[in-house]
């Protein structure tokens, strides 16, 4: 359960806030969704909590429980997928950013696990806008990072859903939770410009797009490490005086 849920007594965040200038809160947002036959509903929770993980192992952050229902509208032809509203998720994010500063962490960076949350980018805008501290992490330039250093052969463009990305960090940070038939699952449908509107039902039988079969817990580890290491421009650029 540690992977998921911070084992931090308070006396540990009491600890951490007071050798550091500006204190850093870490928020994992996964989904409940579908990701074929093969990986759990929970994967994009998965995945942004072994993000999380790894950068809390490398910065001192302050890191948070996850969000685990989300914005999966998408996927709701397949059983299993469960949704709240933009607004609901818009409304928790902004609430857990106003608690933190009242205790004293005005600093919140968003974890995001699923696509399909795209109401958090205007969060951190507004709050940004409002001179709040918050970041979204990671961007698509650090995912094309990490894709190159790890070796991932599928662009971002085909990796779209339960494919060797998500595959890989399971792999590595849960192999437990993978059923078999990623092997044979590969099924690739790069145009998807009526998605908003069809939903991943118009593309994919399956509910996968990508390749997992290329997935490999190397892949998962380098991944993962890559992105422990973008993370520190942000880490810079937020508890920075500027």
């Amino acid at each position: 359960m540690s992977d998921l849920v911070p084992a931090d007594t308070t006396e540990d965040v009491r600890t951490r806030g007071a050798g550091v200038s500006r204190q850093v809160a870490v928020l994992p947002v996964g989904s409940f969704e579908q990701h074929g036959a093969y990986l759990p509903l929970a994967t994009d929770t998965l995945v942004a909590c072994a993000v999380a993980r790894e950068i809390a192992g490398a910065y001192p952050v302050h890191l948070l429980p996850p969000v685990t229902i989300s914005c999966s509208h998408e996927h709701a032809a397949w059983p299993g997928t469960v949704s709240i509203s933009s607004v609901t998720l818009h409304a928790v994010v902004r609430d857990i950013a106003a608690s933190l500063r009242r205790s004293g962490v005005d600093v919140l960076v968003v974890v995001n696990g699923h696509g399909g949350n795209y109401v958090l980018g205007n969060v951190v805008q507004e709050s940004s806008a409002r001179g709040e501290r918050m970041a979204l992490f990671p961007a698509a330039e650090d995912w094309e990072a990490a894709r190159e250093r790890a070796g991932v052969v599928t662009s971002l463009l085909t990796d779209m859903h339960a494919g060797e990305i998500e595959t890989s960090i399971l792999l590595h940070a849960h192999p437990e939770m993978l059923r078999p038939g990623y092997e044979t699952s590969d099924f690739v449908a790069d145009d998807r410009r009526h998605l908003l509107t069809l939903g991943m039902s118009g593309y994919t039988d399956s509910g996968v797009i990508g390749r997992p079969s290329l997935g490999s817990a190397e892949k998962g580890k380098e991944l993962l490490a890559s992105l422990a290491d973008s993370f520190g421009v942000y880490f810079s650029m937020l508890t920075s005086d500027a």
